[in-house]
C-alpha cells in the first residue's frame, strides 16, 4: 500500500516541474489551490483524476481543521479568494478512476491508445462483458456514460501533448478525432478558447 506523506499546512509556492514529473502522494490539514503557470498538472486521488490547463485552477479540499494563521491580511486575502472562487464558474475536466474489474480493463485500453475508436460492443467483446453491462457500469461507478468518458480522457491526453508543443493536427489524431477541426470544436467547447492557446510560446531571435 502506498504511504501517504503528512503534511499539516498547505504551503504557498511554486515550484517547477519538469514535462511528466509528479509530486509524491500526499495531504494536509489545510485547503488548498493548484495550478500551472504554463502546461498542464493533473491532481489524483484514489477516486479519480482532475485536470487543470494553465488556465484553470484545482481546489484540493481537506478536511475539518483550524487555520493556523488567523492574521487580519490572511483573513482579508482569504476573503478575495473566496470571492473570485464564488464568481468563477466550475468547470472541472475530471476523470473519475473505475473500480470494477471489467470497467478497468476497458479504461486502461483506451488510456493506452485513446484514438481507439472501437465500439462499446467491440471493446466488451475483449473483455468480456456485454456493451449493455459496460453502458450500466460507467453511469453506476464512474457517474458518466460512455462517450462523455472518451471525450474527458481525450481532452486530458490532447493538453499533455499541447503543452508538449505537439502540433494541433497531430493531437487531432493521436486522441482519435477525425479531422483537427472536428477536435478544434470540441475543445473550444469544453474549454471557451482554441487548443492554440495551450501551446508554449516560440521564442523568437
Amino acid at each position: 500500500m502506498t504511504e501517504i506523506r503528512h503534511e499539516s499546512v498547505a504551503p504557498t509556492r511554486t515550484q517547477w516541474l519538469a514535462p511528466g514529473a509528479a509530486i509524491d502522494a500526499h495531504r494536509h490539514d489545510d485547503h488548498q489551490i493548484v495550478y500551472a503557470g504554463r502546461g498542464v498538472l493533473a491532481v489524483t486521488t484514489g477516486t479519480g483524476t482532475w485536470i487543470a490547463p494553465g488556465t484553470r485552477a484545482i481546489w484540493v479540499p481537506a478536511g475539518t481543521h483550524t487555520p493556523h494563521d488567523e492574521s487580519p491580511e490572511r483573513g482579508r486575502l482569504r476573503a478575495v479568494l473566496l470571492d473570485q472562487l464564488r464568481a468563477s464558474p466550475q468547470q472541472p475536466l475530471h476523470l473519475p478512476t473505475p473500480t470494477t474489474p471489467q470497467l478497468k480493463a476497458v479504461c486502461e485500453i483506451l488510456r493506452t491508445d485513446p484514438a481507439d475508436d472501437r465500439t462499446l460492443a467491440a471493446l466488451g467483446r475483449e473483455v468480456g462483458a456485454s456493451d449493455r453491462t459496460l453502458s450500466r457500469l460507467f453511469k453506476a461507478d464512474l457517474g458518466m456514460t460512455f462517450p462523455q468518458w472518451r471525450t474527458q480522457l481525450r481532452l486530458y491526453r490532447a493538453l499533455v501533448l499541447l503543452a508538449e508543443d505537439t502540433p494541433v493536427t497531430t493531437v487531432a489524431h493521436l486522441c482519435g478525432w477525425s479531422s483537427a477541426s472536428a477536435f478544434i470544436d470540441v475543445f473550444r467547447r469544453a474549454f471557451g478558447h482554441t487548443p492554440g492557446t495551450h501551446q508554449p510560446r516560440r521564442q523568437t531571435d
